[in-house]
């Protein structure tokens, strides 16, 4: 956007649309479930052509982002996860601030040593335990993603003191007064399982968004190695690039 707030030229104005919309839903300004305003209304605050707004919704509507109601306009889907590199959040704080109400289900947890690729990642020695926990997440009581955590022995018997069910581990690791300082995550497509399928309500072969993280303490220590798979439906980033 230009300083009056208009878009610039130097990004094709319809990306520039598309990524503004995407900004006012993660900073809650329009909320699920709302309706947008109208073309008519678009093109007037950007100053753009018809066609120009037509394609950035366009994008949205394919992305799971919006849904166009015939007669009725077009809103934000419920249920949709707009998250935000960058910032460290767990899967609660995502969806609460995207307006989801989020809960989920114990699949199991063990205490093994025989994970040495999961303690390799946690730098933990090889003769050490971690912990595993594994859950079904719901957002308004849709599943839209399985969770795999590993973590030390440690601080996972910590966990293990709580209710899995409705735990969320990064209060818990707080109250406890274990501080996430960082983390590195790398994204990429998968295809569920027949396993995963099930559990999502979703067909076998279906496109997922594979999210591993790797967290740190205030001591640079590797605490937690989750893996997260979500639904490609209902998860969408958002990145901000500048140069």
């Amino acid at each position: 956007m230009g300083s009056n707030g208009k878009p610039s030229k130097r990004i094709s104005l319809y990306l520039q649309v598309k990524d503004t919309i995407i900004k006012r839903i993660q900073e809650k300004i329009w909320k699920p479930n709302s309706m947008i305003p109208t073309e008519n209304e678009l093109m007037e605050e950007f100053n753009v052509s018809r066609t120009t707004i037509r394609q950035a919704i366009s994008f949205l509507v394919q992305d799971g982002i919006l849904e166009k109601k015939q007669g009725k306009g077009t809103f934000i889907k419920p249920g949709i996860f707009v998250g935000s590199l960058g910032k460290l959040k767990g899967f609660a704080e995502e969806a609460i601030e995207n307006g989801v109400f989020p809960s989920s289900k114990l699949l199991q947890v063990q205490t093994t040593g025989n994970l040495q690729a999961e303690k390799s990642t946690l730098k933990l020695p090889i003769d050490e335990n971690i912990v595993v926990i594994e859950r079904l997440r719901f957002a308004n009581q849709t599943p839209v993603a399985i969770e795999r955590s590993c973590w030390p022995n440690d601080i996972g018997k910590l966990l293990m003191n709580e209710d899995l069910n409705s735990a969320t581990f990064y209060e818990i690791l707080e109250r406890n007064g274990i501080t996430l300082k960082h983390a590195k995550e790398k994204i990429s497509a998968i295809n569920a399982t027949l396993m995963e399928a099930d559990l999502l309500g979703i067909r076998r072969g279906q496109a997922l968004l594979k999210m591993e993280r790797v967290s740190y303490g205030n001591d640079d220590r590797p605490i937690e190695f989750t893996t997260t798979k979500f639904r490609h439906d209902t998860y969408q980033y958002s990145i901000e690039l500048m140069r």
